[in-house]
């Protein structure tokens, strides 16, 4: 894909960035994002069809689902395929017609992310033949409306799929029915508007939305938001911006970046609750004890892998839209990191409503900065990179070690060290690749710099050589942190018995 871009007539739109920046480069090229994205769409259909046959490959009957390390096929049976009475997987083929079709749509796919990356137009020239319905313009607000409308289309059209599978395409599993649930078509949703949006509100109990504890309702739901959807999708695509719209909103491909990352966030934050303490949309007889990641064998549970995976990627997602918030806001306001721009002191400024504070004007603040490692005077890269990864493998040592599936056998602080070490490792590569695309073998006279008013970053550490120094550092200082928490807290006993006496 770089090598026929790099003789586009558009080479004048790619960004100077390298390849870790991913479709960041194609952000002018609207073709060529296209492709990305339908290629992006392949991979994920591609590993639901492949985990689902490898799930397959790997299903024993003669165990509960839920301690067999399986994520697909729990969903699959909630959805009343190959289920009988009890919860039991009584046919098989049906999972392995899933995974089949998911493998097929995903070389069609595939293959439409190949042709609009390699052989498509590079840009999607907005006129009135069918592919110019799809050509845009970032900051076309009345065009960006139209695409929103239509992802608000294509989301009702998937929660009708939920509820024709309930009620016409065999049913849902309901766990409440029978000595241990069975499938059943779901004939009568709740569709009073009072009731269903009653559990927004606690209606229900203090769960919330999680409090639904029957499949009317759940499909009821289900109908309700599939048609506000289709409303609202057809809305956007007839009507433009409102007034506040426009003045509030920022209309970039950056901030569309950062909206859709919150809002996954958001829908990441909200599944791992509603996996951890529901068991109607979860049943226990699939994804185990409600409540609980862990049997009392210690296994850990689809509900544990679906509950955890889902918050951990909920945090990545916000502080990235976080992140592409705060540069799609920024480049807005005229300011641009590339440039070296930076903040400048305002504090003490009424009429941007920031008073000085004992915090941010204090001598104190000033000093207590000024003697942080990063800017100490004096320091080597080298001394800079070791003392703040002692910090940093030091203090990561007691969450993994404290919080870690295994924090209660024999092994659990040895798996808190190696966790510790790893994130350490993870760190340092990024450290690697900042440095890489940051500095320059020598030091640029002209580069910008921070407010004198607050301290500076040395000079040492803006090349690629003083950095580099730094990053190594900063790994041999975070392992050996780690290292050093692991024997304290391993021996905490021994301590304990030196300090009071005992030894």
């Amino acid at each position: 894909m770089t090598a026929v871009i790099a003789e586009s007539p558009y080479k004048n739109k790619i960004p100077q960035v390298g390849w870790w920046a991913g479709n960041a480069r194609f952000i002018k090229l609207s073709g060529k994002l296209l492709g990305a994205h339908i290629a992006h769409a392949g991979l994920i259909v591609l590993w639901a069809g492949a985990m689902t046959l490898f799930e397959l490959s790997r299903y024993n009957p003669d165990l509960p689902m839920y301690e067999q390390g399986l994520i697909l096929l729990p969903h699959l049976a909630t959805l009343g395929f190959g289920v009988g009475d009890g919860g039991q997987v009584v046919n098989t083929y049906p999972y392995f017609v899933i995974g089949v079709l998911h493998l097929i749509s995903s070389a069609v796919l595939g293959a439409g992310g190949i042709y609009h990356s390699l052989l498509g137009p590079e840009v999607l020239e907005q006129n009135r033949t069918f592919a110019g319905f799809f050509g845009y313009d970032w900051e076309d607000k009345d065009k960006m409306t139209t695409i929103l409308g239509i992802h608000l289309l294509f989301l009702g059209f998937g929660a009708f799929l939920l509820v024709f599978k309930a009620m016409f395409w065999g049913g849902l599993f309901d766990p409440w029915v029978g000595e241990a649930g069975q499938v059943r078509i779901i004939t009568d949703p709740t569709v009073n508007p009072v009731q269903i949006f009653g559990y927004l509100f606690g209606a229900a109990g203090a769960k919330g939305m999680a409090a639904v504890d029957n499949l009317e309702d759940v499909v009821g739901g289900h109908l309700w938001v599939g048609s506000l959807c289709l409303i609202g999708g057809l809305w956007h695509i007839a009507t433009r911006p409102l007034p506040w719209a426009r003045r509030v909103l920022i209309y970039s491909g950056e901030a569309y970046l950062s909206y859709s990352l919150g809002a996954i966030a958001y829908m990441g934050f909200l599944a791992a609750y509603f996996c951890t303490v529901n068991a109607t949309v979860y049943p226990e007889v699939f994804y185990g004890p409600v409540g609980s990641i862990v049997t009392n064998t210690g296994i850990v549970t689809a509900r544990g892998w679906l509950a955890t995976f889902h918050f951990v990627f909920a945090v990545l997602f916000l502080f990235g839209h976080i992140w592409h918030a705060i540069r799609a806001r920024g480049m807005s306001a005229g300011f641009d990191f590339r440039r070296g721009d930076t903040v400048i002191k305002f504090a003490g400024d009424p009429q941007i409503g920031n008073l000085l504070t004992p915090v941010n004007s204090s001598d104190f603040t000033l000093w207590l900065l000024k003697y942080l490692p990063i800017y100490r005077p004096g320091l080597s890269p080298l001394f800079r990179g070791l003392e703040i990864g002692m910090a940093h493998g030091y203090f990561l040592f007691g969450p993994f070690a404290l919080l870690n599936p295994q924090r209660n056998s024999a092994y659990g602080n040895l798996i808190g060290l190696l966790s510790a070490c790893g994130l350490i490792v993870i760190l340092t590569i990024c450290l690697s690749l900042y440095g890489t695309t940051s500095f320059k073998k020598e030091l640029q006279p002209d580069r910008r710099t921070y407010a004198t008013s607050n301290p500076n970053v040395p000079d040492s550490l803006k090349t690629v050589d003083g950095w580099s120094q730094f990053a190594a550092a900063f790994f041999v200082g975070g392992v050996g942190g780690a290292f050093f928490a692991y024997l304290v807290f391993d021996n905490l006993n021994v301590l304990q018995a030196i300090v009071s006496g005992k030894i």
